[in-house]
């Protein structure tokens, strides 16, 4: 492809700016890096290819296909056995409509067999009617089918009597495969039917965290395939350096940006600090460490490119947020989500694959790993909220938005993305303390490509990068952009096109996010601005637009800080509009597709599209909803009603009852402290009984501002939901919990005790040591309610 003109290539000395106090990051610019493509040829694996053919799915040693084209999947974990059944199609569409196209999910021994020979498969325990349901929704299946799953679910999900059984669990052992066969003949009774080369299950995770039964494995994969169990894909996870059997199943990696499985007193470990740099490792000594020995390293050096010979890099466990043990209780930013999920892109990952995606509540009590249960770390007994992109309540979290940006990329641009290898640059980050070196790294096929920056990671602070500009060796030259350098703000996550072509017109670069592609007379290339960085476009073309300056020749800056901005762009027959988003929108911004038709829309509350096609609105009151329409070049209002009149209102609070002083411990294991029992909590907790109004207007959401150690709900006196403080509000979906309107709430709130060994986000344990004794504070309850409102007009052509 012949390069767009660019300027001349500066030298160090043309790009370094001063240092300024506060910014001690500098870039030593241009930063440069060369393409190197890939050293082994395309080859294509039995799995998918000669066994088990699909329809759509199949699989080659760079990437996966769909329909004959490459694609980069993105699966997301929902456990139908923690969401209410009545629940399942909303959070099905909310993962759809945050680009999610495959639906992960455990099946969990322990929630459908407590009782040897009886399994249950009734009314949220139907898997069979969730994998319907999923596949209405537009997603693709991928059944994690164990038998140990783990998911935080006590002994790892398997009943009482296979835990206790006198057999050598996770082996092949006769007696214990004698117990797995009768399991998986149940789920092959239930799933068989729905398996197969049209089906939407695509993957079967065999066992989880399995690493040194290789033969184990195989015995599992052949005895699934016997009860009807079948995929195109087999899968097995290979984090902790599992020993897996080759050629049987696909190897799965994942990414957490910070854990609850480490010491209280731990910094930020090395495993975690990791996955916020650009690398061509995938394995994670840290996931899974809680049970078993891993080693404290530094960064490990460079390996090849893809972790296997015959199968592309594919997760399974980016961390869409983390789970909260007693003893230590991550939080991390919507952004610190999205930041390990660009790197693995920008490393060369073939699948993006998330847990979880959707959290959740356990089923019964007592279903958690816990110090009872020989677990080093306590869990709540329900709340497996996970702070995850749809909560376990149904709203959302930031790290949505953040994610569903990268995701529509992957949908529009991932047929072209998915074959490039990944390079990274030869200057880069060689220690995770290095809080100075920008990383970025370059997907490319040799002739056009993408550029991704992730200046972005918690706890330990990034300065502005200063002066800071690229060079890129491709196939037909070196490209330096932008025109002139740059300064790079912490908070950057990016990824900018080189040498695109779209309908018939080429742009060098851009200094802007690509988002997605819509159809039209000419084709819509969306951008969305970067925070603090300038809108620079380098091409050829004629430009034609509002709010527009030529710096150099064939460049052009674009403001668009407060308002969209259309540009029209010819070039000889070729014809492009692009369209910049402004970064303050960027979170509104929902890229929806699952009714087959490519729709941009901007609202600040959830969306999804309903199974006829139209815009659904999740929101307490009548939400404005707007749609671009790129025969007008504008966003165009949409018409959404139908729904009851909202309400919020605070909920009736009695006098609150004092319980006894709190401990400083509540015992401990391993080191770890021991979360309070219901006894304790009984004890020490201080109690309000709540009053609700009787007239509902949609879900009913109780919202909880409060500070403390351990929170409880209870109705009629007996618990349904529980929480450990982390600093955030504390969200109920009280109709999902099956109360009814009579019953008495009591809601409870352990202090906690200044000394009490537990780590909490930084911003949670500066409230702590701003209280004198036991933190405890009910700031407000409020009663939300959310109806669904509806598209009412036809969607706009």
């Amino acid at each position: 492809m012949t390069s767009v003109p660019t300027p001349a290539l500066q030298t160090a000395s043309d790009v370094a700016a001063p240092h300024e106090p506060g910014s001690r990051a500098r870039a030593v610019a241009p930063l440069t890096v060369t393409h190197e493509p890939w050293a082994e040829p395309l080859t294509r694996p039995a799995m998918s290819n000669e066994v088990d053919r699909h329809e759509r799915i199949a699989l080659t040693n760079r990437y996966v296909e769909r329909d004959g084209r490459p694609f980069i999947p993105v699966s997301g974990e929902l456990h139908y056995s923690r969401v209410p059944r009545s629940e399942w199609d909303e959070r099905l569409r909310l993962m759809r409509s945050g680009g999610v196209t495959a639906v992960a999910t455990y099946v969990i021994w322990n929630h459908h067999e407590p009782e040897r020979g009886r399994p249950s498969f009734d009314d949220g325990l139907d898997v069979a009617a969730f994998v319907r349901c999923a596949a209405d929704a537009g997603l693709d299946m991928v059944l994690r089918i164990g038998p140990w799953c783990h998911g935080e679910v006590r002994d790892g999900g398997f009943p009482d009597w296979v835990q206790q059984a006198p057999v050598a669990h996770r082996t092949d052992d006769p007696g214990y495969l004698a117990l797995v066969e009768a399991w998986f003949a149940a789920i092959g009774e239930q799933l068989a039917p729905l398996c197969g080369p049209a089906s939407n299950i695509i993957a079967i995770q065999l066992d989880n965290e399995l690493y040194d039964q290789p033969g184990h494995l195989t015995t599992l994969k052949t005895m699934a395939r016997r009860y009807g169990l079948v995929a195109p894909i087999y899968t097995a996870t290979a984090w902790g350096g599992a020993d897996l059997p080759v050629g049987e199943v696909l190897p799965l990696y994942g990414g957490y940006g910070d854990g609850f499985w480490v010491d209280a007193d731990h910094d930020w470990d090395t495993t975690f600090r990791e996955h916020f740099f650009f690398s061509h490792t995938w394995d994670d000594p840290g996931i899974g460490a809680d049970l078993r020995d891993h080693p404290g390293i530094g960064r490990r050096p460079e390996t090849p490119r893809l972790p296997s010979a015959s199968f592309p890099a594919a997760t399974c466990e980016l961390g869409g947020g983390m789970a909260t043990a007693y003893h230590r209780r991550p939080l991390l930013s919507g952004a610190d989500v999205a930041a390990v999920a660009h790197n693995k892109i920008g490393n060369g990952s073939g699948w993006q694959g998330y847990y979880m995606y959707a959290g959740g509540t356990n089923p019964r009590p007592g279903l958690q790993e816990s110090h009872a249960s020989g677990y080093p770390n306590d869990l709540p007994e329900f709340d497996y909220d996970f702070h995850a992109p749809v909560g376990a309540s149904g709203l959302l979290a930031s790290s949505h938005a953040a994610l569903r940006r990268q995701h529509a990329f992957l949908a529009a641009f991932g047929s072209a993305l998915a074959p490039m290898p990944s390079t990274i640059p030869s200057l880069h980050p060689t220690s995770v303390d290095d809080v100075e070196t920008l990383r970025w790294a370059l997907r490319s096929d040799g002739a056009s490509g993408w550029l991704f920056i992730t200046w972005q990671q918690p706890h330990v602070p990034l300065d502005t990068v200063r002066g800071v500009q690229f060079a890129v060796t491709l196939e037909a030259g070196t490209t330096v952009l932008p025109h002139a350098p740059i300064d790079v703000p912490a908070g950057t996550i990016a990824h900018w096109p080189l040498h695109l072509e779209l309908g018939g017109v080429r742009l060098g670069w851009a200094t802007a996010s690509a988002l997605t592609v819509l159809d039209g007379e000419r084709p819509t290339l969306v951008l969305i601005a970067e925070r603090g960085i300038p809108v620079e476009i380098a091409t050829a073309a004629t430009v034609a637009g509002d709010a527009l300056s030529r710096p150099a020749s064939g460049v052009v800056v674009v403001d668009a800080e407060a308002e969209p901005v259309r540009l029209e762009l010819a070039e000889g027959d070729g014809r492009l509009d692009v369209l910049v988003v402004p970064a303050a929108s960027a979170d509104r911004v929902w890229v929806l597709e699952a009714s087959g038709t490519r729709r941009l829309v901007l609202c600040d509350d959830a969306v999804f599209e309903d199974a006829d096609g139209r815009l659904a609105v999740r929101a307490s009151a009548a939400p404005l909803v707007q749609e671009y329409v790129p025969s007008t070049g504008r966003f165009e209002p949409v018409a959404v009603g139908g729904a009851s009149p909202a309400s919020e209102s605070s909920v009736v609070l009695s006098t609150p009852f004092l319980g006894e002083a709190p401990p400083s411990s509540y015992g401990e294991r391993a080191g770890r402290a021991s979360a309070p029992t219901r006894d304790e909590v009984a004890r020490h907790a201080t109690s309000w009984t709540l009053r609700l109004p009787a007239e509902r207007h949609g879900r009913r959401y109780l919202e909880v501002e409060w500070a403390g150690d351990v929170a409880q709900l209870e109705a009629d006196g007996i618990v349904v939901a529980d929480r450990f403080w982390d600093g955030t509000p504390w969200t109920i979906r009280l109709d999902a919990l099956g109360i009814s309107d009579a019953a008495e709430l009591t809601l409870r709130i352990v202090p906690l005790h200044p000394e009490a060994s537990v780590h909490l986000p930084a911003a949670a344990e500066a409230i702590r040591h701003m209280t004198d004794g036991p933190l405890l504070a009910l700031d407000g309850v409020r009663l939300i309610e959310s109806p669904l409102w509806r598209e009412t007009t036809p969607v706009v052509e």
